[in-house]
């Protein structure tokens, strides 16, 4: 355990949803993506599902902890010291939303935003390390979303010490940001197209990797899912942004580089 809390520090380690339909939520991503989701009798989880693949933990799914808000995917940083993360997301011009806190025997939480409005959570580990399971259908990507994405690359540096390299992706289009921690590339983020209506803040997007980009992006749709954006290729592989029934929007992904 020590050393998968070690190797987790600074990136990405779990996501999970907040529904204001959260039964709704987990049959639909049981359907397409074939996750076993068990959800915790524990009350003091307050239906908190974890969603299974081949018995390990790829994702969660629970119920609007405020009744109202939108359904909408977290991501989780990991650290080892969630109170002094917190300490410096103030310093980088950050805010706090819930001071960290503690999940029962399994962790603590955070959950902040970024300069630019975008909501990033950290997870400082106890019995619960974050996801395990890997390859298709399992969480393969995070990506900010950003209007200002010059405020949030100093801020990540300063927070998480993400490096960015930055790639050009053509006339009209903006540049990507490679998030990099040792050399090692965790994330990504740009600045949000100038087409995506203005009432969409600043946000991280989650990815799941997919065996085939196409049939997933369908069997979402014919799932109840809406396009957000159809199937495309990119230099490393396909990808799509579906919204899922309840309203969260989300990728799939395939890059058979990196499989």
């Amino acid at each position: 355990m020590a050393d998968t809390r070690t190797a987790v520090a600074s990136k990405p380690v779990w996501v999970d949803l907040s529904s204001n339909d959260a039964a709704g939520s987990r049959e639909y991503y049981a359907k397409l993506f074939g996750w076993a989701i068990e959800v915790s009798p524990d009350p003091a989880y307050g239906g908190y599902g974890t969603a299974k693949i081949g018995g390990k933990d790829a994702a969660g799914i629970s119920p609007a902890m405020t009744p109202g808000t939108p359904t909408a995917w977290s991501v989780y940083v990991g650290t080892p010291d969630a109170a002094a993360t917190a300490a410096k997301v103030e310093a980088a011009g950050g805010k706090v939303v819930m001071p960290p806190f503690e999940v029962g025997d399994q962790g603590t939480m955070g959950v902040f935003q970024d300069p630019t409005g975008a909501f990033i959570s950290v997870w400082q580990p106890q019995n619960m390390a974050g996801s395990q399971a890997t390859g298709a259908n399992a969480f393969g990507w995070s990506e900010l979303n950003s209007r200002g994405i010059e405020k949030a690359l100093p801020f990540y540096k300063q927070v998480f010490g993400w490096e960015t390299k930055q790639s050009d992706m053509g006339e009209g289009n903006p540049p990507y940001n490679e998030f990099l921690l040792d050399g090692e590339s965790i994330a990504g983020g740009m600045e949000m197209n100038a087409m995506v209506p203005a009432e969409v803040p600043s946000h991280w997007l989650v990815y799941f990797m997919v065996e085939d980009v196409d049939k997933g992006f369908q069997k979402a749709i014919d799932g109840g899912g809406k396009e957000l954006l159809a199937p495309m290729d990119f230099p490393g592989g396909r990808f799509a942004i579906i919204q899922d029934p309840q309203g969260a929007a989300f990728g799939i992904l395939n890059m058979p580089a990196a499989s």
